[in-house]
């Protein structure tokens, strides 16, 4: 025989259920930390901006950006699953995932364009070098191994030169390398900007900079790949706040040196004559640009076997157009 429920038990069932229903339901998720390895460099604006801004908040992303002093620091944090992201270059990731993958190029940081060089080969006020010409058999300051090393080689080659003619010495520190150019024990060095423009406003030529062969130069934007399938969305949120920061600062550049000027990223003495650049709208490297990287870190020996773009380069997390 079947058993009837009371009405009134079955009643308070249902208030009862409601209830954890909507304790659920009102509960919020926390958004995900990623934490981010932050050099001062013009390429981390967007970052700042969106935080600023509360972009990030409203995409449903925390970021939390940790300061480092030098590449070699930011990807040993990033190694050791410290820091989830980076500003980096093709180069630096292709490096990572030789043996696995273990970082992926999500985004373009910035890339070269007319009036807006990433990088600038510089000769010493005392060189009396003011051609490219002239930098034939004349000893460039760089760091090795880096996209300044590998940018120097192709500037260069683009502009005639035969590899015998290309003469570096490796200079890891840019204010070591700028303090040698000014002092004239650098006949000629590689300096980002807006380093380089510091340089320029002290004396040193700008004799060739990569404006006039804009694809080989780009700054990337890269995250662990552990953490890009385990937090999908939060780096879509990312992506999504940093395209929002883009936008912000190409209406209208020079309104964010104030921001530039309290992170120490432009120095004091150029605030006022600085421009600030626009940034590279979404995307990632082409195949053909990272081919060209692969096969440069190849011929110098610092890669031996294939490192596969399509899992390593992935647009898949950008905003939808």
């Amino acid at each position: 025989m079947r058993t009837k429920l009371n009405i009134s038990i079955f009643t308070s069932i249902l208030a009862t259920a409601s209830l954890i229903l909507g304790s659920c339901t009102s509960q919020k998720t926390e958004p995900v930390t990623l934490k981010f390895a932050a050099l001062s460099i013009l390429d981390s604006l967007p970052m700042y901006v969106a935080e600023q801004q509360g972009y990030f908040a409203a995409h449903g992303v925390k970021v939390e950006m940790i300061p480092v002093s030098s590449a070699p620091e930011r990807d040993q944090l990033v190694a050791a699953g410290q820091a989830d992201g980076e500003i980096n270059e093709v180069l630096s990731t292709i490096l990572f995932d030789q043996e696995k993958t273990q970082i992926q190029v999500v985004r373009f940081a910035r890339a070269a364009a007319p009036n807006s060089p990433l990088f600038r080969i510089l000769s010493s006020p005392s060189s009396g070098i003011t051609t490219v010409e002239g930098l034939k058999g004349a000893q460039i300051g760089i760091s090795d191994a880096t996209v300044i090393d590998y940018l120097t080689d192709r500037l260069l080659a683009a502009e005639g030169f035969s590899a015998n003619e290309i003469q570096t010495i490796s200079v890891p520190k840019i204010p070591d390398r700028l303090a040698l150019l000014n002092s004239g024990q650098l006949k000629a060095g590689v300096l980002p900007d807006p380093m380089a423009s510091l340089a320029m406003k002290q004396g040193a030529v700008n004799v060739l900079d990569d404006t006039r062969h804009p694809e080989y130069s780009c700054s990337t934007i890269a995250f662990r790949k552990e953490v890009i399938d385990k937090h999908p969305e939060a780096v879509r949120g990312f992506l999504a706040a940093i395209e929002e920061a883009v936008t912000e600062i190409n209406k209208d550049p020079n309104r964010w040196k104030t921001l530039l000027g309290e992170k120490k990223i432009i120095p004091a003495p150029i605030m006022d004559s600085f421009q600030v650049p626009t940034f590279v709208t979404a995307g990632v490297p082409s195949e053909s640009q990272y081919a060209d990287v692969l096969a440069w870190a190849r011929e110098n020996g610092l890669v031996k076997k294939e490192v596969p773009y399509s899992v390593t380069v992935t647009a898949s997390y950008l905003p939808k157009k």
